[in-house]
């Protein structure tokens, strides 16, 4: 399970990343950053 949210939770991250091109807030660059760490760790430290 903690595969999973990983996955989905690094998934939003990148969909996200892809905004970056659309100019954006610092607050939103920060939460991109925050999922894409947590999403790494649920998936790749099971």
């Amino acid at each position: 399970m903690r595969r999973l949210c990983g996955l989905i939770l690094f998934s939003v991250g990148v969909g996200m990343a892809v905004k970056v091109l659309i100019p954006t807030t610092l607050a939103l660059l920060i939460f991109i950053i925050g999922l894409l760490v947590l999403g790494y760790n649920l998936f790749c430290h099971c």
